[in-house]
């Protein structure tokens, strides 16, 4: 066995595998039979990839066979496809704990930011720390995240709002990829907000026409030259980037080979989800304020509805994006974290579920599906992730429950008990990726 697990082994004597949907892709309307429960198989993985689902004495009889794969027992536990995060910005430095009290107080996101909370402080504190830094806290927080059972993560850039800083955000993203087994999906988000610098506030004034030139002048060819992201994403919201802002975004990433995703609608209403319809974005995010008009465009077309019920809990709202309406009209609805330190500091993509379900209302169904084979579909990986089948990736978790409705009930608690990411261990075997033993704390680093 190698530190991070052996190449060839087998799950056997789990009380359920949920396999997923028979075919690959995104799942509309989804039901029950889509999640493909089967009771009395086991999983055999060699070198990476799922080698065969059968049942479990023909896994075992395969176990068996030289060269010999070790035999994990599950004793009954759930067995599933890894989680995929479709949403989150985890490249960052410190917590912002005083906008926490801020909203405590009573004060909105926006008076927050025009105070000097909001995305800009996280800005000002992204730029004063070096990409080694970077590197070491995003490597153990996306550790934590697989300890969680989730196996596939789009990691956004977003704090920089510079060319420097942008590409050192993306740079980290590709280096922490090459240390962890996990999928790491980059997106570059340098329309996050517009910098001080461009709002008159800060040296050399500025207006924001120029930093929009900047981005698609200056930032998309550089990020496409080396390769750093597969998505471009603009927050796409009124008095943030506006619609013809976030279409000439779009487009020249487009032009630079960088597909479209776009923060919208999240706390107004202003015609994003519409425009990422039209755009043929991979994916609308948010949506919390979507208009109907929003959501019969989504529906209608391939673009996925990617809902983050912890940001809109966190932030204190009581509105939530109208899942129920999304699913029953047809669109293609995934669930994220959006772990990020202002408006949604958790990766534990289980307690999204849970609120997917108690807060937004979707089945418990719908919801798993939401954050498998539907978030997959939000990252272009629809062929590729959410599904249990040979020859897939054994991207895989083993939970501490029986019914795949308890990993939205038990909202918060740690259930994952095995988590393998391309076959190889990130939870609960010796010599994972996980961190939890070293010390130190990732989510609250030294101030700056």
């Amino acid at each position: 066995m190698s530190a991070d697990g052996p190449r060839r082994f087998a799950l056997v004597g789990a009380g359920a595998v949920v396999t997923g949907p028979a075919a690959p892709g995104p799942v509309r309307r989804p039901a029950v039979e889509h999640l493909g429960v089967r009771a009395g198989v086991a999983v055999g993985v060699d070198d990476g990839r799922v080698a065969l689902v059968a049942s479990d004495a023909d896994v075992r009889s395969w176990a068996a066979q030289p060269p010999a794969a070790v035999v994990v027992e599950c004793d009954g536990r759930l067995v599933t496809p890894g989680l995929v995060d479709c949403h989150t910005h985890a490249v960052f430095g410190r917590p912002r704990l005083e906008d926490h009290a801020r909203r405590a107080r009573g004060e909105d996101y926006k008076a927050i930011a025009a105070a000097g909370g909001g995305i800009l402080s996280s800005v000002a504190d992204f730029r004063g720390r070096g990409e080694e830094e970077l590197i070491g806290l995003t490597r153990d927080r996306l550790a934590w995240l697989a300890r969680l059972g989730t196996t596939t993560i789009e990691v956004k850039s977003g704090y920089g709002l510079t060319l420097e800083h942008e590409l050192k955000a993306l740079r980290v993203v590709r280096r922490v990829a090459a240390a962890l087994p996990l999928t790491l999906v980059p997106t570059f988000l340098g329309a996050h907000e517009v910098p001080d610098e461009y709002r008159g506030r800060g040296e050399g004034g500025g207006r924001r026409d120029a930093y929009v030139r900047l981005v698609v002048e200056e930032m998309i060819p550089a990020v496409a030259r080396e390769g750093l992201a597969r998505f471009c994403d603009v927050f796409c919201e009124p008095g943030v980037f506006s619609l013809d802002e976030t279409e000439a975004i779009l487009r020249a990433a487009r032009g630079h080979g960088l597909l479209a995703k776009l923060h919208a609608d999240e706390l107004d209403a202003g015609g994003g989800a519409e425009l990422g319809a039209r755009l043929g974005a991979a994916s609308a995010d948010h949506l919390g304020a979507i208009s109907p008009e929003g959501i019969e465009a989504l529906a209608a077309s391939d673009t996925v509805a990617v809902l983050l019920p912890g940001t809109l809990t966190f932030l204190g709202r009581t509105r939530m994006a109208p899942a129920r309406a999304l699913v029953d009209a047809g669109a293609i609805v995934a669930l994220a974290t959006d772990f990020n330190p202002g408006s949604s500091p958790t990766g534990n993509l289980p307690l999204i579920l849970a609120l997917g379900v108690s807060q937004a209302r979707l089945q418990p169904e719908e919801a798993f599906l939401a954050a498998t084979v539907n978030a997959a579909a939000a990252l272009g990986l629809g062929a590729e992730r959410g599904r249990i089948a040979p020859g897939a990736r054994a991207d895989l978790a083993v939970w501490n429950v029986r019914d795949v409705r308890e990993l939205c009930y038990w909202y918060g608690m740690p259930l994952a008990w095995r988590v393998y990411a391309a076959g190889r261990a990130c939870h609960g075997i010796a010599g994972g990726v996980s961190s939890a033993d070293s010390g130190t704390s990732p989510l609250s680093p030294r101030q700056s």
